[in-house]
């Protein structure tokens, strides 16, 4: 017996309400609809269920590899010998914590999240309506749009240690900065968040989510499995601009393709392969960094490459 299939025999016998997975093929988790599978994966439904899940995995020397909705993550076309967490439909409470203030778990879209405070009459998350991450994802990447970023609302965040424990660290302690915080490491599952919000008028919480809502299907390529944004923004420029002066709009690689809507998109345009995808962003990068001098990053997480 390997030690994946140790681990989940363990967990089968201590904690025998946890959803196990083995085998389990990437594509069903990813909005880019591609990568392999993973050797074992875990849908704890509650905290003590992730809770189990690590500390079994930590007693047998395996790190888990966390997870929310896969929206800003590429996984291998062969598969990942790899225990994974995904907290998206599992860890999803939602509660008011005090008249401005949520408390929200990591399993939970931002786009219900967002719902959840305009239909408490709170402002503060409406760049986050369009944003297709979990909470956790989003804040791990301090995920961000439109002149908003979760570092501006996070208040504070409780996650499980290396070795199962429970923390709970203020906003301070998070370490945000441009698409990173103290959780970008993959050290941490992060379990819930409190948010702090303002009071505002529903009707123009509501006027912007759709103004924004709008810009996005006028400008994105949201008919087409992607990650969003696939590079950080550089400092002083655009990545979208830089992508198109360089001539890349549209170019390609087996089902992958710079979106002609949207230079800073990589999209699947059908049929595309985890490895046609990182191909074509190693091509753009090349390009880009030879004609300006500008040397992109990805702003999507890798797995088992």
């Amino acid at each position: 017996m390997d030690t994946f299939s140790a681990l989940a025999a363990q967990l089968r016998q201590t904690c025998p309400v946890l959803e196990l997975r083995e085998r389990e093929p990437m594509a069903r988790h990813t909005s880019f609809q591609t990568g392999g599978p993973v050797r074992l994966m875990a849908l704890p439904k509650t905290e003590e269920e992730a809770a189990a899940g690590i500390k079994a995995a930590a007693a047998l020397g395996i790190t888990p590899f966390f997870m929310g909705n896969g929206s800003n993550l590429l996984v291998a076309d062969q598969g990942v010998e790899v225990f994974l967490i995904k907290s998206v439909r599992g860890l999803e409470r939602m509660e008011a914590g005090g008249p401005e203030k949520i408390e929200v778990g990591s399993g939970c879209l931002l786009s219900r999240i967002a719902n959840f405070a305009l239909e408490r009459g709170l402002t503060g998350l409406e760049f986050a309506h369009g944003i297709p991450g979990s909470l956790g994802g989003g804040i791990t990447m301090n995920a961000g749009a439109y002149g908003g970023e979760l570092c501006q609302v996070v208040e504070h965040v409780t996650y499980l240690t290396p070795t199962g424990e429970m923390e709970t660290i203020p906003r301070a302690d998070c370490d945000f900065q441009y698409r990173r915080s103290a959780f970008s490491g993959g050290e941490r599952l992060i379990l819930r968040a409190g948010l702090a919000l303002k009071p505002g008028e529903p009707g123009e919480i509501r006027a912007k989510m759709e103004d924004l809502a709008a810009r996005r299907r006028e400008k994105q390529p949201l008919g087409y499995p992607s990650a969003g944004s696939t590079f950080k923004r550089p400092s002083g420029h655009f990545a979208a601009a830089l992508i198109e002066s360089c001539g890349l709009k549209g170019a390609s690689v087996g089902g992958a393709q710079v979106s002609e809507k949207h230079a800073g998109f990589v999209i699947n345009r059908g049929g595309a392969t985890s490895g046609d995808i990182l191909r074509l962003t190693e091509r753009i990068r090349e390009t880009v960094l030879q004609k300006t001098g500008v040397a992109l990053e990805l702003e999507i997480r890798l797995l088992g490459f």
